[in-house]
């Protein structure tokens, strides 16, 4: 028998809760949906029939109630990739660890986790206030470089063909590329006109994202290269700031991932919306009738 986890790397508060999160393993349904603003989470749980749990800790806001009858969550993660090694490993804790023995439990379970988020279309095709559903994440930041076994759902083949494409900075961190949970993706894709592409996650908004403002960045060409990349008929189609850690700690914890944008600009037309907030209402409805059906 394997030992217990130690009390330094499996941190639990006074009242038995986890960490960051300050939730315990009842306080959460099986069907997630994460957000980026926490404000956002009243706008979801807005929609609920009832809203049975509610938890704020910093950035982390949770409400847990019903939909049309069916247990749904809600959390917020706050921006960044960062944030999400310490949501995803802590839901995952939340199910998979006894949290007052520190052992993990002999028989596992996954979650179906669901990012609705903002995003900056790549493509000139893509209209602002339209949807598109991730099939493929590209992680910029580097977190799941520090995690065993990173290599062995990462799509090596198209990873090696963009940092030649780009002709990758050495200084940057190496990206890395990990697709989405097939049925969450085919649950999601279905409907409502919402396109499919590759989603990058940048570690931050302005120079990771190619935005120059008073300091010059690396790659000033970086965004034209990434949109005219294409390998197997594939190609890039927008930005945003968490799916990569998401997908990728997902897979190696057994978890079922997928994220769904809201396209808020059209980063190479230089549009943006001009009231997203409805647009973002409609995929919120839109996805909860879709997760009900699991």
């Amino acid at each position: 028998m394997k030992k217990p986890i130690e009390s330094s790397e499996l941190i639990i508060n006074s009242d038995g809760s986890i960490f960051h999160l300050h939730l315990h393993p009842e306080n959460i349904s099986e069907n997630i949906i994460l957000v980026g603003d926490p404000d956002r989470v009243n706008v979801v749980s807005d929609f609920f029939d009832s809203v049975d749990f509610k938890m704020q800790n910093r950035e982390f806001v949770t409400h847990t109630g019903k939909y049309k009858g069916q247990p749904i969550t809600v959390i917020s993660t706050g921006i960044g990739t960062d944030n999400i090694d310490i949501v995803v490993n802590e839901l995952d804790a939340l199910v998979n660890i006894d949290l007052k023995t520190r052992n993990i439990n002999t028989k596992q379970k996954s979650l179906n986790l669901v990012r609705i988020g903002t995003s900056g279309a790549l493509q000139k095709d893509i209209p602002v206030d339209t949807y598109v559903v991730s099939k493929k994440a590209i992680g910029f930041d580097g977190l799941l470089n520090f995690y065993a076994n990173r290599s062995s759902f990462a799509d090596l083949a198209m990873e090696k063909a963009f940092v030649e494409h780009v002709n990758w900075n050495d200084l940057l961190p190496k990206p890395y590329f990990v697709e989405s949970s097939e049925k969450l993706f085919n649950l999601l894709q279905g409907g409502k006109s919402i396109q499919s592409g590759i989603t990058i996650s940048a570690p931050g908004f302005y120079g990771p994202q190619g935005r120059i403002l008073r300091l010059p960045i690396i790659d000033s060409q970086i965004n034209d290269k990434i949109e005219k990349f294409e390998f197997n008929k594939q190609r890039i189609t927008n930005y945003e700031m968490e799916s990569s850690a998401i997908y990728g700690l997902s897979k190696l914890l057994g978890h079922n991932a997928v994220t769904v944008c809201a396209i808020i600009a059209n980063r190479i037309r230089k549009e943006y919306s001009k009231d997203y907030k409805p647009v973002v209402e409609n995929l919120i409805q839109y996805v909860l009738d879709r997760l009900i059906t699991l």
